[in-house]
């Protein structure tokens, strides 16, 4: 089975980017798996409170998660894959896409400030050359109606 590589951020267009993953993977009998990465500076602390930071950003991650998997499984028949990773965000991803061949299409949400589509968007489309999948990048402010037609 595919699967639609999304990523779980605090992003604002990350809500498209999973309607999109769920809708495209309840249209060609794909799967979603949820990636979320925590960043490493987060952990610069003594061993027993970075510890303690980690429990409570996976906790939040879950729970973060679950709002859309509840959505994902009721609405679209979805069953989403959580992965929790630690790192630096573009080499966890590109290390998640080599570690399963499953996962067939990373998607991506563009962000609409001025300031660009956002960091992520922008160092995964340089890497986008040596990636095996493509990439869809999801307008940030595309409509939830607009989002279901396309999909």
């Amino acid at each position: 089975m595919r699967k639609f590589l999304v990523v779980l951020d605090d992003s604002r267009e990350c809500l498209n980017a999973m309607r999109f993953a769920a809708l495209r993977a309840a249209h060609t009998g794909g799967g979603v798996q949820i990636l979320s990465i925590i960043p490493p500076e987060e952990f610069q602390h003594w061993m027993g409170v970075a510890d303690l930071m980690r429990a409570e950003a996976r906790e939040r991650i879950e729970a973060h998660f679950e709002v859309f998997a509840k959505w994902m499984r009721d609405k679209q028949g979805v069953n989403p894959e959580l992965i929790i990773r630690e790192g630096d965000p573009v080499a966890e991803i590109l290390a998640q896409v080599k570690d399963d061949s499953s996962v067939g299409v990373l998607v991506l949400g563009a962000g609409t400030e001025k300031s660009g589509p956002g960091p992520l968007v922008t160092q995964m489309t340089r890497n986008s050359g040596s990636l095996p999948i493509p990439i869809t990048i999801v307008p940030g402010d595309m409509s939830k109606e607009r989002l279901e037609s396309i999909t």
